[in-house]
């Protein structure tokens, strides 16, 4: 480490809580695409997008001159005070490409711990009703409802109590760790009809205000549900007119090489919160919904000073042209192909890999010590992270143990810079065996 790092790292002591933290001791100078350089001039090929923000890469020019075309104009007006353009044509746009032949209207709001807490909002105020169940593994943000809603104790949760009530938590379609002691597919997705038991012992039907879930859980480890699962869900809810929140914070805006993950389960949520990479790097969240639920909130009683600021809404347009008329998804889609051919290899070779799971390129690997206890490889992953980064990868781990290494690269990776970052990975997995 350099002395400018070094003395980077000190004033970063001296004066940032240790609260927020840091997966890497580096400090980037610059970021292009899939690549980062630090201070140092170190370059690193990038597969964590900061933690799934950077979809259309880094600084993509396209979202780049958007920033800039608008902050010519104007930065600040508070769409509560003075409206702009920008935000009816996003929402006119969020509502078109959302699931769901029937007609919708969106918020915007600045992060998705604020989407998720107003998609709250909203559904306890439409149904007068204050029950919110949600899942084992799940992550929803780090705000005090949000907090509520996430799943893990340490470091999310851990003495910032009490929390909000009304919260009731089930198990997820976990299929490499059923909760139930099954196996897929001769468990017909039974995780899913549960549901209905958990109404019996839990909170009654009558008294549940939402269902929310991730299409692939993000924090929790990727964990992907079978096909069957999300039909199931959405059957039990309409039966019960209990809405249904999607939470694609992190694996919308194109992750999975589909806009909205949820299309991979062919359902249609009645709510779907996005942020992360819609707006490619700006601060910016979405809640897309159901009419009949969004408009239901009294005048004034949803907002935020910033939400939905100018700059963002620019950035977020030129992330669908991206996606869109560029062709980025298709990309995606191909992206994914070829990582999860080449994951699967990994598996063929490697022990320590258990399980490989996702869709498209939001794919993860769990790695445990042994294939038949699977006894989580927590110390393993950890060091499989160092050794990529010390060879110029950043990659993240993620799951209830922090065992699972999970893909988030920009979608605009070269392939050159995926076939080096993967070849780092693959030599880091051989290094870790070795030691």
């Amino acid at each position: 480490m350099s002395q400018l790092s070094k003395q980077l790292l000190e004033r970063r002591k001296k004066n940032i809580p240790q609260g927020p933290f840091n997966t890497t001791p580096a400090f980037i100078k610059e970021a292009k695409g899939a690549c980062m350089v630090d201070v140092e001039g170190k370059k690193f090929i990038d597969f964590a997008g900061g933690i799934g923000v950077n979809n259309v890469g880094h600084s993509h020019p396209k979202v780049v001159r958007a920033i800039k075309d608008q902050a010519d104009s104007f930065i600040h007006t508070c769409f509560h005070v003075a409206m702009y353009e920008s935000y009816v044509e996003l929402a006119e746009k969020l509502n078109a490409l959302a699931p769901g032949d029937f007609q919708k209207m969106t918020m915007f709001a600045n992060s998705g711990a604020e989407a998720v807490e107003n998609a709250v909002k909203i559904c306890r105020y439409a149904t007068k009703r204050s029950g919110i169940i949600c899942f084992d593994n799940a992550f929803h943000g780090r705000t005090q409802l949000a907090m509520s809603l996430t799943s893990k104790i340490k470091p999310y949760k851990l003495n910032f109590g009490p929390f909000v009530p009304e919260i009731y938590r089930m198990p997820y379609a976990y299929c490499y760790r059923c909760p139930f002691n099954l196996e897929y597919p001769s468990c017909d997705a039974a995780c899913a009809d549960y549901l209905e038991d958990f109404f019996i012992t839990n909170v009654a039907p009558e008294n549940t205000a939402a269902v929310i879930a991730e299409p692939i859980q993000g924090e929790g480890g990727f964990i992907t549900p079978p096909p069957e699962y999300f039909p199931k869900l959405q059957k039990i809810c309409a039966k019960y007119e209990i809405p249904l929140i999607i939470d694609e914070v992190q694996a919308g805006a194109g992750r999975t090489g589909k806009f909205f993950a949820i299309e991979h389960w062919g359902i249609e949520p009645d709510i779907i919160t996005i942020a992360k990479s819609f707006a490619g790097g700006m601060p910016l969240s979405a809640v897309t919904g159901k009419a009949m639920l969004m408009e239901a909130p009294h005048i004034g009683g949803l907002g935020g000073t910033y939400s939905g600021n100018p700059l963002s809404c620019k950035a977020a347009l030129a992330v669908l042209e991206i996606l869109f008329e560029d062709g980025l998804l298709k990309t995606a889609q191909s992206l994914g192909e070829t990582l999860l051919e080449k994951f699967i290899s990994f598996q063929k070779e490697h022990e320590i890999i258990g399980d490989v799971r996702g869709k498209g390129p939001m794919l993860g690997l769990e790695l445990v010590r042994d294939r038949h206890t699977k006894e989580p490889a927590v110390k393993e992953a950890k060091k499989l992270v160092e050794l990529c980064y010390e060879k110029g990868l950043i990659i993240l781990s993620c799951g209830n143990y922090g065992n699972v290494i999970r893909t988030l690269m920009p979608l605009v990776i070269t392939k050159e810079e995926l076939d080096k970052g993967l070849s780092i990975l693959e030599e880091s997995f051989h290094e870790l065996e070795r030691q």
